[in-house]
């Protein structure tokens, strides 16, 4: 396996993003991750094509709030290492990478906070290891099964993902947001990929989204969606409700979830899918206090 690793001097000066990262080896591959504060843990789970840097407008809120604030990067993805073929990664390997991650740390009574490919990850480890989690909250994501077709939203962005020459990662980036991002963040979601060889992992993640029933990663994530259906630990929902393609995944949520019953699931209206740049502030602070309350 080809590794590639992102120079340290592409991550200068990022906007709102003083935090040194933290390495961790998983058999000969470096994962990133970046943590503020001291207490309970919240495990922030980023999603496609993004990495820890999503999370930079509630990291401090959660720290100063008196938690532990944990965002890594994916195998691929941030200052993690990038495997440099397509072929080198597949969900099954996200899975075991971050599990990986997480028995190294050893971290415990997790509130996970996950979007997008966040979600794929986050709750397949939540549902198949729950003594490690106290609770979830899910801004636009979900736990697909093939139970029903992709939307064609869905098939067209990974139809681009596949087959464009290019894959501009901070315009895609832009396009998922309602509020304009700044220069400065558009260029911070481009730095981990200095040329196209290092964009292998964001070109993979759309492919591995299990939309057919023959896919591989079908039983693994349907025995974990049955699981979910049996767990009754808190699990709020706060959606960016301009999102195309997963604006209302929630409520398939809410009704799978036993312990979504009850708990104040909050409708963005003025977010899109990435809710962490248009609300990321709001969503930090309605976790903190559904987490105190």
């Amino acid at each position: 396996m080809k590794i590639l690793r992102t120079a340290e001097a592409r991550f200068a000066d990022l906007p709102d993003f003083p935090y040194e990262p933290n390495y961790t080896d998983l058999g000969g591959l470096r994962m990133a991750h970046v943590e503020h504060g001291t207490g309970p843990v919240v495990l922030m789970l980023h999603g496609e094509p993004t990495w820890s840097f999503l999370y930079r407008k509630m990291i401090p809120i959660f720290a100063e709030a008196g938690f532990r604030a944990v965002a890594p990067d994916f195998i691929g993805f941030g200052r993690s290492d990038k495997p440099a073929a397509i072929s080198d990664y597949t969900y099954a390997g996200h899975v075991a990478w971050t599990l990986g991650w997480i028995e190294s740390l050893d971290l415990t009574g997790i509130t996970l906070v996950c979007q997008d490919w966040g979600s794929l990850i986050g709750l397949r480890l939540a549902a198949e290891h729950p003594d490690r989690f106290a609770r979830i909250v899910v801004a636009n994501g979900f736990l697909p099964t093939a139970a029903v077709p992709a939307n064609r939203a869905f098939r067209l962005w990974r139809a681009f993902a596949r087959y464009s020459p290019i894959l501009p990662v901070a315009r895609i980036v832009q396009a998922g947001t309602v509020s304009r991002l700044p220069r400065a963040v558009l260029a911070a979601y481009d730095a981990p990929f200095p040329s196209s060889d290092y964009k292998a992992g964001a070109r993979a993640f759309p492919a591995l989204v299990p939309t057919d029933p023959g896919d591989p990663a079908v039983p693994a994530n349907r025995a974990a969606w049955d699981s979910l259906g049996r767990w009754k630990k808190p699990f709020l929902t706060a959606f960016g409700k301009k999102d195309p393609i997963l604006g209302y995944a929630d409520r398939l949520l809410q009704k799978q979830v036993p312990g979504a019953s009850g708990q104040p699931h909050r409708d963005l209206a003025h977010a899109g899918h990435f809710v962490q740049e248009d609300a990321g502030e709001k969503l930090a602070r309605l976790t903190v206090d559904w987490i105190r309350g």
